[in-house]
């Protein structure tokens, strides 16, 4: 039986693997998520009856050997607050290597192979410099930032304020990406050391996309452009970590120098659907406005 292992099991992406990975299971996978609150986990998914738990901690290198034994697949993500790739990510894959794991499937991101400052592109490299078997998903810009980071902001001033100016991103539902890592998961033979642009249908900026959340809501919402380095200082200020911070100023920055993003049709071509478009996620997730 294939042994399958998902990291950052709770989290926003991560429980859409795991639920996804479920509705595919033919009982010839176990599904095993690395938490650190073992209880708390086991209420999270408490009507998914066939999936175990193991205890694992980025940031405990103690934890890895024994949630990694006898594992085949690992899938890996990068948890938002983690910036120092070699310090966290380094130890962790080499024990991934040495407790026999081969197949690793990572959540990237969209351009990492052609950014070298974001830390998903010094994971991919040495993801292949260990010489794992690996998918690299490399999903555009989550739908979901409007309702995790971005949310209070927008719930208390009806505002968005970031670095991007009117750079165009383009917008993928974590479902999406849920769903596609499942696919990639059970048929990691058949993709193998290949990477996979996920995106959705629409290339958007943030004052478009306010213009779609006033619409649905029937309230105004503003989007405000600001210096990026004032945008740092202002997340240090309100106390986001320093490599969280330096991530968001250059995930919202660097599109305004870069050209469109790319739309694929990967998704359609994994999973035989058609992504969320902007409005229907907006539609879907109103009430939290």
């Amino acid at each position: 039986m294939k042994r399958i292992l998902v990291t950052g099991a709770t989290g926003n992406v991560g429980t859409e693997v795991v639920h996804k990975l479920y509705e595919l299971n033919d009982n010839t996978s176990e599904i095993i998520v690395a938490v650190r609150n073992l209880e708390k986990s086991k209420a999270k998914f408490v009507n998914l009856t066939r999936v175990s738990y193991r205890f694992f901690d980025f940031e405990d290198q103690n934890s890895f050997s024994t949630a990694f034994k006898d594992i085949n697949v690992l899938f890996l993500l990068r948890p938002p607050h983690i910036s120092a790739v070699h310090t966290y990510f380094k130890p962790l894959l080499k024990s991934a290597k040495t407790n026999g794991i081969e197949k690793v499937v990572f959540l990237s991101v969209q351009g990492a192979e052609k950014s070298n400052v974001i830390p998903h592109h010094k994971i991919e490299q040495l993801i292949k410099s260990i010489g794992f078997k690996y998918i690299f998903i490399r999903p555009s810009y989550f739908m979901q930032n409007l309702t995790t980071v971005l949310l209070p902001e927008l719930q208390k001033n009806q505002t968005i304020t970031l670095p991007s100016g009117q750079a165009k991103f383009n917008w993928i539902d974590l479902k999406n990406i849920g769903a596609v890592t499942a696919v990639l998961i059970q048929s990691f033979e058949n993709h193998q050391n290949k990477a996979y642009e996920i995106t959705g249908t629409e290339n958007k900026n943030f004052t478009q996309v306010c213009e779609i959340i006033s619409e649905i809501t029937n309230r105004t919402y503003n989007y405000k452009s600001v210096n990026p380095i004032c945008f740092y200082l202002k997340k240090r200020k309100n106390g986001v970590e320093r490599g969280f911070a330096i991530v968001m100023t250059l995930l919202h920055f660097l599109p305004r120098l870069q050209k469109a993003p790319k739309i694929s049709n990967n998704f359609y071509k994994l999973t035989g659907n058609q992504p969320t478009t902007l409005k229907a996620f907006i539609i879907r997730e109103k009430d939290k406005f």
